[in-house]
């Protein structure tokens, strides 16, 4: 896929995209992270894909690199003596590359692939489905991915509604996943007040904005829901923003958004927690989301369940405190889910 190069003075990180299909037919965008291999002398240099907010994003000002292939065109294999897989699921209205940072350090010793779930990123926002965004069409999509991507057994590091969707998909088949990470994302119902509480948020979206520097300043500074200014939320809004006629809008629908909210506002998930078997780590920001009381029951009810905590972080711990979160993570992961089969 032929595009620009930018040069931001930090190693680049190859992005590889695969088209997968998911549940009804839908396609999905996954992209695998490595270091970039050297180019032959003369070829080509690699491509730098447009990415919709032209931000980091990830806490570490990642370089990405990209290329396109279908599904049937990897080259890397899943046998004996091949890195074990990494699936990242981001969280709502999230995209795979947020997940950059992180990638880049599990790429030295995994294959990490980053999903954009549906109605997210590049993959499609499906329209003339009865139930276009069920719980369960989440985890078929994921179950899909891991299947023709031949990641299983696989480790599964989930951030918020993607943290839902990863303990689902390990609790429907234990076969594929071999370790967890519940990254800030609670089990019991929010609750419809909850629901309420965002679509009033979301009508106060000031868009279009003018400029990108309008949307990291109004999400990470100027939004009346913070209570102090989140530099990190700016730059995730900044990613999942497209550039219009108008100005800048979300790449999203936020009426699909409401619609994938309802799985979790009117439904608890402590059962299919309970049926997660593998070792499994449950991390929360101090500041997040998930209260502490709520994430030690959940690792009371987990038969494997770790707790841990991120310092001085909210709901984006894995953006806001990227070392912190590495150390929480990392040294799980390489007791759990070791690196090579």
């Amino acid at each position: 896929m032929a595009a620009r190069t930018e040069g931001l003075g930090v190693p680049k990180l190859m992005v590889r995209r695969t088209d997968v299909t998911g549940a009804d037919g839908i396609r999905l965008a996954a992209w695998e992270f490595a270091d970039p291999p050297k180019c032959a002398p003369g070829g080509p240099p690699p491509a730098q894909g447009p990415r919709p907010g032209g931000s980091g994003g990830d806490g570490e000002g990642a370089n990405v690199a990209e290329a396109r292939h279908g599904a049937g065109e990897r080259d890397a294999g899943s046998g004996p003596g091949s890195p074990k897989g990494v699936l990242l699921l981001h969280g709502l209205m999230g995209r795979a590359a947020h997940w950059a940072g992180t990638a880049r350090w599990l790429s030295g010793r995994y294959r990490a692939v980053a999903l954009d779930q549906r109605g997210h990123g590049r993959s499609d926002s499906p329209v003339h489905l009865e139930d276009p965004y069920a719980r369960e069409a989440f985890v078929e999509d994921a179950e899909a991915a891991v299947e023709q991507l031949g990641l299983a057994p696989l480790a599964v590091v989930g951030h918020s509604m993607g943290a839902l969707t990863a303990w689902q998909l390990a609790a429907k088949r234990p076969d594929l996943v071999s370790a967890l990470v519940i990254s800030d994302m609670k089990a019991s119902a929010l609750g419809a007040r909850s629901q309420l509480e965002w679509r009033q948020w979301f009508d106060s979206w000031p868009v279009p904005f003018a400029t990108l520097a309008d949307v990291r300043k109004w999400f990470g500074e100027e939004d009346p829901s913070l209570e102090r200014p989140a530099p990190s939320r700016g730059d995730f809004f900044a990613e999942v923003m497209t550039e219009g006629e108008a100005g800048w809008e979300p790449v999203f629908s936020r009426r699909q958004m409401l619609a994938v909210r309802e799985a979790w506002v009117h439904d608890a998930h402590w059962d299919e927690l309970a049926r997660v078997v593998c070792p499994t780590l449950v991390v929360r920001g101090i500041d997040g989301e998930l209260g502490r009381a709520e994430a030690q029951e959940m690792v009371r009810v987990l038969p494997r369940g770790i707790y841990a905590e991120v310092p001085d972080a909210g709901h984006l711990l894995h953006l806001e405190r990227p070392a912190d979160w590495r150390r929480v993570v990392e040294p799980f992961l390489h007791a759990a889910h070791p690196a090579v089969s």
